[in-house]
């Protein structure tokens, strides 16, 4: 009796629990998809931009050498000072030469008093034309001699050779130059344009040529666009440049090509030796753009996810051209209508059901603001 008894117990229990199993089935069965926000795409002309570093030098560069051998005198200018064409700016010592002038002077008196003595004998037919003649040539070798001395003596006074500012000074008074020191006095540099110098790899120059319009190598410059400077403190410099020229060959050595572009400095904020970084635009008009955080990696491929005509998640491959901020610019994958899904990727599963929220293109495609600065 009691075997009985536990025995419809237990029926009893199975039977309760397979009810309340058939009254939850058709409750989970019939619970809504989770919800995530879906984009239709449209077209969208975007801006990106690439940078290389680049080094800043004054359009006009001109080293100061000594043109004569001397000790420093003096020096009449300072680090940074801005100076004009002609301006002195250093003072070699001349005493040596002064006294090299007054012996260059004696030999030229001695010599013009030669050619006088002998011009009358000439007359007179006492002496030959020829001793005459030898006479006079050593008299211009004496006056070559003394202007050459005299050459020496202005060279003494060291002048700029260009208007701009004075760079570093290399050498100070007492110090020995020459004509032949590696190392110059000075640098003058003339900033109210400058140069950036930057340099592309073989890759990056052909792209930039294909992407540039025109048939010749003028042309495409004249067409390519106004590029900007990042300054070192990471801001933009306020006035455009413009590319100018390349070297026209690739170096050998590097496998890169010297890029030359000018930029205003009416500020004169640059100067000789400043560093940055060169951003060249690309432009995509009416481009499909996509928010990165909207894709995700599978075997290093970029996959997002588009909805299907039943609401489905289905995960679909991309193929991107470049990277612009925040966003994709896909070349393939994807083309305007599509819907995707813009956030909580990482939630879904391939052909997964979804309740779509529908939320603005424009909303998505907004670039991010720094958080820190």
């Amino acid at each position: 009796m009691k075997i009985k008894n536990l025995y419809i117990t237990a029926l009893s229990f199975i039977v309760f629990a397979s009810c309340k199993d058939a009254e939850q089935t058709p409750q989970n069965a019939n619970a809504p998809a989770p919800s995530f926000p879906v984009a239709q795409l449209e077209q969208k002309t975007v801006t990106g931009f690439t940078e290389y570093p680049a080094s800043i030098e004054g359009i006009v560069n001109s080293d100061v050498r000594a043109k004569t051998s001397g000790y420093i005198q003096s020096v009449l200018v300072d680090e940074g000072e801005k100076v004009r064409k002609g301006q002195p700016l250093f003072r070699l010592e001349t005493q040596s030469l002064s006294q090299d002038a007054n012996a260059a002077k004696a030999s030229v008196n001695a010599a013009q008093v030669e050619v006088d003595k002998l011009i009358p004998l000439v007359k007179k037919n006492i002496i030959s034309e020829v001793q005459l003649e030898t006479a006079k040539a050593n008299l211009e070798q004496a006056k070559a001699a003394y202007n050459s001395v005299n050459a020496n003596i202005g060279y003494a006074t060291v002048k700029s050779p260009v208007d701009g500012y004075v760079g570093a000074i290399n050498l100070r008074e007492g110090s020995l130059v020459s004509p032949s020191d590696t190392t110059p006095l000075t640098t003058v540099s003339e900033i109210s344009k400058v140069y950036a110098f930057f340099t592309l790899n073989e890759a990056q120059y052909i792209n930039h040529v294909q992407k540039s319009e025109g048939k010749t190598k003028e042309e495409r410059i004249k067409n390519s666009p106004d590029v900007s400077l990042v300054l070192a403190n990471g801001e933009v410099y306020s006035e455009k440049g413009r590319i100018q020229t390349s070297t026209g060959q690739i170096n050998q050595n590097t496998g890169t090509i010297k890029i030359r572009a000018m930029f205003n400095n009416p500020n004169e904020l640059l100067t000789n030796g400043n560093s940055g970084n060169i951003r060249i635009p690309n432009v995509y008009e009416n481009a499909i753009v996509v928010p990165q955080s909207a894709t995700f990696e599978q075997q290093k491929d970029i996959m997002i996810y588009k909805l299907d005509e039943n609401n489905n998640a289905v995960a679909t491959l991309i193929k991107v051209s470049d990277a612009l901020d925040n966003l994709y610019v896909v070349e393939s994958g994807l083309k305007v209508g599509d819907k995707i899904i813009v956030s909580g990727v990482s939630k879904l599963r391939n052909n997964t059901p979804i309740t779509p929220n529908e939320v603005s293109f424009d909303s998505i495609t907004q670039p991010i603001k720094a958080l820190f600065k």
